[in-house]
């Protein structure tokens, strides 16, 4: 018996993976590079397109705490993630190339793995995983609405600039890590009243690229805004949000800032450095001026400009078990961002239990629903609550898992119900 796989990306990749490491025969459906998402900059499996950043490593996050929890279920790649990270602070950010490169080799390495090159228009009869992703193709995006007898919902995702370390000016940029917090592994570019005011009227007056007449009506997902969307709301929210200066001094004078500008480390050999939190709409040209307005940047090397894309996710709470397997056909299952999970981390997880579920089902197994008090069984659980009538896509946060009990003295020490949350769920999972 084998199992159906449709998606290359993060979910598809994982799930494959686990049902191969299981010695459950699977087809790999990936219509790249046949058929292009107009995100995706290469035919690789894995490939990150946005943010090479899957956030905070430690446990004292959530994020954090559902990486720790892929690694007790024995995921794929968030081991292939550590091994191809960059510095980023307290973040775990990868070198996208060398991290897609090792998921394709491992999947093309793998005996139990067909990787067919074509793109699948109907959800596929028998055991099936769909993972295509918030890009998916408009015939197969049809066919998942016939199915789901539901109308999409739809948002938008952004993506990031990414420069040329060797075009930064560091007589004004700087590295450092925000309050000196691991290595300082980020560049930083300060911006006096001024200066910063002069970059907030060319944003705001920038130019945009027009929206396709199916695209307008959907919604932003509130934590990938366009930057010239957090623009809008106020000439300070850039200064309390992507260009907070707090935290971030220049040694060598010592100065404080009026905003900062971060760029994050993009690839192993530290030429390419994409800028944190610039996800954006602009035209092209607009964008090269834009960037150039910030201090250090003034005669910088764009290798990539950011774009806007709509993502498609279905109504989960009204379609999916907790264990991602459809309410309505038994062996069926969904993961990735297609199910509303949102976030590279969040991605993988969900193939993962996906991936678990489907070698369950071949096997005759009862399918593992992960209980709340871990963060991937929130995660799963929220996503999948018929409650929830007005779903938006979400990432795992301290808010979907149950509350501890802490002492009244407690109560608003963050790091201590962190630690006490992150305790609980992990000695649950290794009773698993």
């Amino acid at each position: 018996m084998e199992v159906t796989v449709v998606g290359g990306g993060l979910a598809g990749s994982e799930a494959a993976l686990q049902l191969a490491k299981r010695n459950i025969k699977v087809k790999l459906y990936e219509m790249r590079p046949i058929k292009t998402t107009g995100a995706h900059k290469t035919e690789k499996f894995g490939e990150f397109v946005c943010s090479n950043s899957l956030g905070a490593a430690d446990c004292s996050n959530a994020s954090g705490l559902l990486k720790k929890e892929m690694q007790i279920l024995g995921g794929e790649l968030i081991n292939i993630a550590f091994e191809h990270s960059v510095p980023a602070g307290g973040a775990l950010a990868i070198d996208r190339e060398g991290f897609s490169q090792a998921v394709t080799d491992k999947i093309n390495n793998n005996q139990n793995i067909t990787v067919i090159r074509e793109e699948i228009e109907e959800i596929p009869d028998g055991i099936v995983i769909m993972a295509s992703g918030p890009l998916t193709s408009e015939p197969l995006a049809n066919s998942i609405k016939n199915f789901t007898k539901s109308e999409h919902l739809h948002f938008f995702d952004a993506i990031a600039p990414i420069v040329d370390v060797d075009s930064i000016n560091f007589d004004k940029a700087f590295y450092a890590s925000r309050y000196d917090k691991g290595d300082a592994s980020y560049i930083n570019c300060p911006m006096n009243k001024e200066e910063y005011e002069n970059f907030y009227n060319i944003l705001i007056n920038a130019p945009k690229i027009e929206l396709k007449e199916f695209e307008k009506g959907a919604k932003f997902f509130e934590s990938c805004l366009p930057i010239e969307v957090l623009a809008a709301r106020g000439v300070d929210t850039l200064r309390f949000g992507p260009m907070k200066p707090v935290g971030l001094v220049d040694k060598r004078t010592g100065e404080k800032n009026y905003a900062v500008v971060q760029l994050r480390q993009d690839n192993s050999a530290k030429t390419m450095y994409n800028l944190v939190g610039f996800q954006t709409n602009l035209k092209w040209g607009a964008q090269k001026e834009l960037l150039q307005s910030i201090p250090g940047l003034e005669n910088v090397n764009v290798l990539r400009y950011g774009v806007m894309h709509r993502n498609t996710f279905i109504n989960s709470p009204q379609l999916l078990n907790p264990t991602l397997e459809s309410r309505t056909r038994k062996g069926l299952f969904f993961a990735g961002q297609l199910t509303g999970t949102e976030g590279y981390t969040e991605s993988i997880a969900s193939g993962l239990l996906a991936g678990i579920n489907a070698a369950r089902y071949v096997n005759n197994e009862t399918l593992l629903e992960l209980p709340t008090e871990t963060m991937l069984g929130a995660l799963t659980h929220y996503i999948t609550n018929p409650e929830h009538t007005k779903f938006q896509p979400i990432n795992s946060n301290w808010g979907i898992v149950p509350p501890v009990e802490l002492p009244k003295k407690e109560r608003k020490n963050k790091k201590l119900k962190a630690e006490i949350i992150s305790k609980r769920a992990i000695e649950i999972l290794q009773r698993i």
